[in-house]
């Protein structure tokens, strides 16, 4: 095992950490993600090679380190690891002026005051992001945890430590419809998932090239993701939203989305459209709305 860097990030007062790691630590079996205290530990690959990150979060400091099976020496390693370190950490997001923008709403400003300082966690990759979100298609959270499990352990990927890894484009191209069938993937998720996988390896799809485009540079994101068989609104809006940290996807065809209006406008129904509507007011921060619906409910219907 082969430590490749370690290093310490400063974090602002206030930063929610435990919102990084609870979506980090969401499957329970801790097959390829693993959160103990303040510690989040997950499989990746780096540069074609199983890696295990760890960030231990300490007082104002999030503690940084990746350890990967085989050589690696780019020169630009250190910056690369530092860049997705403060990707996932978010450290950017502009949600000081939503919440004041938006403190005072006649419903959901006690929600922005009891949730205060949210932030939306982000994938390790924008690729990673992506899959992700293809296997949630239309399925429970909880559906969905298991089934991207049985994925990252059909594949087999594991670093020395034991922890599996999050399959790159280059295993997920070649796995074969067999074992997408194991994994109680559907079909045409299953040739989603390959024709997004060798769309990267073929250059076609830039996706991390992406991380470092303006915001006006997104409805063309969306017109190439649209473009993919099996990609949808609800599928890109989650994608920028995970991948990229982009606030303002409406995810109006989330239905836990919708079910949280539903009951603060207390409406018995509410189709994606008249739920596209209410959201557009609150533009550009209509994701990191939806990320406070999530949360408020998940406790509301505790």
């Amino acid at each position: 095992m082969v430590m490749l860097i370690t290093q310490s990030i400063k974090l602002p007062p206030g930063y929610r950490h435990t919102d990084i790691l609870a979506f980090h630590g969401r499957d329970e079996h801790s097959v390829s993600e693993m959160v103990a205290g303040n510690t989040l530990q997950k499989g990746i690959m780096w540069n074609g090679h199983p890696a295990l990150l760890t960030i231990m979060f300490s007082g104002f400091q999030a503690h940084v380190q990746l350890h990967t099976d085989g050589a690696t020496d780019s020169p630009g390693d250190a910056q690369a690891l530092e860049t997705m370190a403060r990707h996932m950490l978010e450290l950017t997001q502009p949600i000081e002026p939503f919440e004041a923008a938006h403190g005072d709403h006649p419903l959901i400003g006690d929600i922005l005051v009891q949730q205060s300082g949210l932030l939306v966690a982000v994938c390790a990759s924008p690729f990673e992001a992506l899959t992700w979100a293809v296997t949630g298609q239309q399925i429970s959270l909880r559906a969905a945890i298991a089934l991207r499990r049985r994925l990252i352990q059909e594949l087999g990927i594991r670093h020395s430590s034991g922890m599996y890894c999050y399959p790159d484009a280059s295993h997920l191209a070649n796995m074969d419809d067999d074992a997408f069938r194991l994994t109680g993937m559907s079909r045409s998720k299953s040739n989603t998932l390959r024709t997004i996988s060798q769309a990267v390896l073929e250059q076609h799809l830039p996706l991390d090239a992406w991380l470092h485009s303006p915001p006006e540079q997104v409805p063309e994101i969306f017109s190439v993701l649209r473009s993919i068989k099996g990609v949808g609104p609800w599928t890109i809006n989650y994608t920028l939203l995970r991948g990229y940290g982009w606030l303002d996807g409406s995810l109006h065809g989330d239905a836990a989305v919708r079910r949280a209006i539903r009951t603060l406008i207390q409406c018995s129904e509410l189709d994606e459209k008249a739920a596209e509507l209410w959201l557009q007011p609150f533009s550009p921060w209509r994701a990191i709305l939806a990320a406070h619906l999530w949360q408020w409910l998940s406790g509301h219907e505790a």
